[in-house]
């Protein structure tokens, strides 16, 4: 079967070579996420380890379409019947970008009512109670070219099931497991001195101790006839035997916000890392560190509002203080702000355009 894997802006490549890590040797990459072709089993995989993708979709078919008529057709082309049992519960998503068919609500329920004819025709009902397990649909519109897909996922893969609260700045998981991946390696020990709900640590602690990062989570395949459940209770097993804490090392933070703080303690215990990683009350002007070669990872305040501007940037001057205070130290750094790097300092050694949310960062390595 054929499976793409969403991935935020920027992201493409590093899901191609987490797919590739797993054994899928046909990942590649493109514009929203990474293709690859597959069997149940491995993509029920996907969906546990993966840790910068979105969601794990099955396309179920893909062709031109500018027309409503020409959308009903090829959706009633397609073979339903080989993924939906006659019990299936199949709520349509959709979204268009660029294409002649820009109504998403008409979309929706076209594919809808072609689905359901065909599935009329093959099991020979006039009736679908859709009490059953649940199969999301999704219609995409992108470029005239209609993609039919079955999220196998459910929630989205950055749903790890350990954050209960987002604090005032919260960064995405799968994002925060992209800047961890994507930081310089080897350092002694990985600090986060704006830490605020712990997700950037957790994150870090995960990818050390080889840890899935959908463990502790379902997803929606698991409930479905298609999908062998002996062979995806056998992959848990797998990951719970790999996950080795002891692994983590040096992982610590801090953040000035006593709240956030406490949040993050609560966050990095529901994670099962309780004394895994160390986290304290402090101002970032007052982290000293005694171990050689730190890693900073930070996702300071962008001061998107005008009024937070101004201690936005004296805060980049005091990260700048931070990195001089530990010369033989690498820096990486999330920011929105365009002048992150004129109140450092100086110019970043590496740039890497990424998304969060819907704000256009940069990431910069020091």
């Amino acid at each position: 079967m054929e499976f793409f894997a969403t991935a935020a802006f920027g992201l493409e490549g590093l899901v191609r070579k987490e797919l590739q890590h797993l054994g899928i040797d046909n990942a590649r990459g493109e514009q929203g996420g990474a293709r690859f072709e597959a069997d149940p089993a491995r993509a029920f995989q996907a969906n546990l380890w993966l840790r910068t993708a979105d969601r794990v979709l099955l396309i179920v078919g893909e062709q031109k379409a500018v027309t409503f008529e020409e959308l009903f057709q090829f959706v009633f082309s397609l073979p339903w019947e080989d993924y939906l049992p006659p019990n299936a519960r199949f709520p349509v998503s959709g979204k268009c970008a660029r294409s002649q068919l820009m109504s998403v609500r008409d979309c929706q329920a076209i594919t809808k009512k072609a689905i359901v004819e065909r599935l009329k025709k093959r099991y020979r009902t006039s009736w679908f109670d859709e009490s059953g397990p649940t199969y999301p649909i999704d219609v995409a519109l992108h470029g005239d070219v209609a993609r039919l897909t079955i999220d196998t996922s459910g929630d989205a893969l950055n749903k790890r099931g350990y954050r209960t609260w987002n604090g005032e700045a919260p960064i995405r998981e799968t994002l925060a497991a992209a800047l961890v991946l994507l930081a310089p390696r080897g350092e002694r020990i990985l600090y986060d001195p704006c830490c605020g709900t712990g997700t950037l640590l957790i994150e870090a602690a995960f990818i050390k101790a080889r840890r899935a990062p959908g463990l502790k989570r379902s997803f929606a395949c698991e409930s479905w006839p298609l999908f062998p459940k002996d062979a995806m209770q056998r992959l848990r097993r797998e990951a719970e035997e790999q996950f080795d804490p002891a692994r983590i090392g040096a992982v610590a933070g801090s953040d000035i916000d006593g709240q956030a703080i406490a949040l993050c303690k609560r966050h990095i215990q529901q994670a099962g890392l309780g004394g895994r990683i160390t986290v304290t009350e402090k101002d970032l002007r007052q982290v000293q560190l005694d171990t050689p070669s730190p890693l900073f990872l930070l996702n300071p305040p962008y001061g998107e509002r005008l009024s937070d501007r101004k201690a936005c940037e004296q805060l980049y001057r005091d990260i700048r203080a931070l990195k001089d205070r530990h010369p033989d130290s690498r820096m990486g750094v999330i920011t929105a702000h365009t002048g992150f790097e004129r109140c450092f300092g100086r110019r970043a050694a590496q740039k890497r355009r990424l998304y969060n949310g819907r704000l256009e960062c940069e990431y910069l390595m020091y």
